[in-house]
């Protein structure tokens, strides 16, 4: 069985990047909130606050997540747009998942959350120049990221999310 904690895969940057791969990886983060919207949808409350694996966060837990982490994606984008190699700042997610508003079972807000920021940064992410996608943000624990890899990276993160709970429906057959 292949690990469930990487359900597509772990994350693999490309060696490079072209217009048309940034196009795809745009198209994907634009997509996510509908993929992620279809993949809890008709979903109980119970089936809801069931990990998508052991020890692994609840179905809540994982959408709640998305906005969470991608509000911060966004921000980095736009921080590096507007500044020179900007330093960010990192947050434990684990902590984050357990506070109350992400072990609610109430995903509707966070749904709504993620498909409006997905507007915003798609349009945002559209508008950028290839020289963009080059520019920095620094990161305390691993050092200067290039937008092209935080593309490519959330493009990933979304889909990987997703498939933690379309795995979890086959597996339970729900």
């Amino acid at each position: 069985m292949s690990d469930p904690r990487y359900p597509i895969g772990r994350f693999a940057p490309p060696a490079s990047y072209s217009p048309e791969l940034r196009s795809g990886f745009i198209d994907q983060i634009a997509a996510a909130p509908g993929h992620l919207r279809d993949a809890v949808q008709a979903l109980t409350a119970a089936q809801l606050g069931t990990p998508y694996r052991e020890g692994g966060w609840t179905v809540a837990q994982v959408v709640h997540h998305l906005p969470d982490s991608h509000v911060n994606a966004y921000v980095r984008f736009k921080l590096a747009v507007t500044e020179e190699a900007p330093a960010i700042k990192v947050y434990n997610e684990g902590l984050w998942a357990e506070l109350p508003d992400a072990t609610s079972t109430d995903i509707a807000g966070s749904l709504a959350l993620l498909a409006a920021l997905h507007q915003r940064w798609t349009v945002l992410l559209r508008s950028l120049t290839p020289r963009d996608f080059d520019r920095t943000f620094v990161h305390p624990v691993n050092g200067s990221v290039t937008l092209d890899r935080t593309l490519a990276l959330y493009a990933w993160h979304g889909r990987h999310h997703v498939a933690h709970i379309t795995q979890l429906r086959q597996r339970m057959a729900w």
